[in-house]
């Protein structure tokens, strides 16, 4: 790509979109996650060049947060200045989301779900992002010591103000959400997806809530799908030095990573069968369930990010290949039980 950036003209002749629950909204089959590598210590023109590879390549659905990124909100500034850059001429072609509700700055409205905290942080993300609007505004996670009625009000003003255009929750708990869905249903401003962390290795919160996304008609993205690096090559021969199980801070540990290894591996063999590494076969098998509406995908190189979608290539499984994943896994199918 040049300095002078200009728009891939065939962008969207590859890509497959879905509809998002009983909406009219289409989003690509893969979104961009700019939680990591898109902050202020990161270069900018490898930030650059991930964002306008995955728009030319026809992901238009941009995930941000209020605190992604070192340090928090950086993430947002950087998006803000690739899109004055490069991609304010295509704007209404975006679907850009940001969130709130994880810690932000300090003192006792700087996260949770006060209609305090989740309105003005709204007002900082569009000042960072230089936006008039997102096209959807999250409530980040479940606040238990917020009313739900609250954080929902606080959605549904959001919107209501044109500062959103649609509301969405992420990582509610069923009952929870259920509840969420109902009161953004009856003030006119229906939920339009929920955020879920969903992989082949982690798939309850989708068998929990599944069958509520279909019933309210919520869209469903799903976050994680290579579980923090375990579906990838990363893992096949141990822990690497340099991989996120091998570091003392983070979420993913050396005792969650160690007994998988030989599942791991024979996911590996079988995605060789099909052609695929890894990765791509565990995002195209997330692909095979049409109440998947977007796969979140995060990426530290633009290389990546088209790695990432070679996936698109191959998203058939037979029956005996779906069976055989629940069968490394020791998972039962992972539609059973789902209406």
């Amino acid at each position: 790509m040049s300095d002078h950036y200009t728009a891939n003209p065939g962008r969207y002749n590859t890509m497959p979109y879905r509809r998002s629950g009983n909406s009219g909204v289409l989003l690509s089959s893969l979104s961009l996650g700019l939680w990591h590598n898109f902050g202020d210590v990161d270069r900018y023109d490898n930030s650059r060049q991930m964002l306008l590879t995955a728009f030319d390549n026809g992901i238009c659905s941009m995930d941000l947060d209020n605190n992604y990124c070192p340090p928090a909100g950086s993430a947002e500034e950087t998006f803000g200045r690739i899109m004055q850059q490069d991609l304010m001429h295509h704007r209404d072609e975006l679907f850009i989301s940001t969130k709130a509700g994880h810690l932000m700055w300090p003192g006792p409205y700087g996260e949770w779900g006060s209609r305090k905290s989740m309105l003005a942080s709204l007002d900082q993300s569009l000042k960072r992002m230089k936006l008039d609007y997102v096209d959807i505004y999250y409530s980040h996670r479940y606040d238990s010591n917020t009313p739900i009625e609250e954080t929902v009000g606080a959605l549904i003003h959001a919107v209501k103000s044109g500062k959103a255009l649609y509301a969405g929750i992420s990582k509610y708990p069923v009952e929870v959400a259920r509840k969420a869905f109902s009161l953004l249903k009856a003030a006119g401003v229906p939920c339009l997806l929920h955020q879920i962390r969903y992989s082949m290795l982690l798939r309850e919160d989708g068998n929990n809530l599944f069958g509520l996304h279909r019933k309210e008609g919520v869209g469903c993205i799903s976050f994680s799908p290579l579980a923090q690096g375990v579906l990838t090559e990363k893992y096949l021969h141990g822990i690497p030095e340099d991989s996120r199980a091998a570091k003392e801070s983070g979420f993913l540990k050396v005792n969650q990573v160690v007994p998988l290894v030989g599942k791991i591996q024979k996911l590996h063999d079988m995605a060789v069968e099909r052609g695929q590494t890894l990765a791509q076969m565990a995002i195209a098998w997330q692909l095979t369930d049409d109440r998947i509406t977007t796969v979140l995908i995060g990426a530290s190189s633009p290389g990546q990010i088209l790695e990432n979608l070679k996936a698109l290539n191959n998203t058939s499984f037979t029956a005996e290949e779906l069976q055989k994943i629940n069968l490394i896994l020791d998972t039962p199918p992972f539609w059973d039980g789902i209406a």
